[in-house]
């Protein structure tokens, strides 16, 4: 009875525990995300970005190593089409950010990969 009882607590714990836990700072970088990208690009798991040209940061890890993105963001993110707003980051926001986009990206890269744009 009492190792009954000892394994229904255990399987109650690993039950209630998140499947995988959030790194430290990932919820702070989510919610830059959401004040600052999501009126244009898709932040989360799933969905579609709100303005089509934008990828959904969950694709961006298929694109090029995150960490990448570092220095554009503490530098100020400046792109060709004025609906992109200028951003800079301090280095707290800018490592929140990134370890936010780590914990969304697609497993599976290969499928959301754009295709090479080199001649020949």
């Amino acid at each position: 009875m009492r190792r009954a009882l000892i394994l229904g607590v255990a399987a109650a714990l690993a039950c209630s525990a998140p499947a995988a836990a959030k790194p430290k700072g990932a919820d702070a970088g989510a919610e830059i995300a959401r004040r600052n990208c999501g009126m244009c690009h898709a932040i989360g798991r799933a969905g579609q970005s709100p303005n089509p040209a934008a990828p959904p940061f969950r694709e961006l890890g298929a694109r090029y190593p995150l960490e990448n993105l570092q220095e554009a963001l503490a530098e100020g993110i400046l792109t060709g089409h004025p609906a992109m707003p200028e951003f800079r980051f301090s280095p707290a926001q800018i490592d929140q950010l990134i370890l936010y986009m780590k914990t969304i990206q697609v497993r599976d890269r290969a499928a959301n990969a754009r295709p090479s744009l080199r001649a020949g």
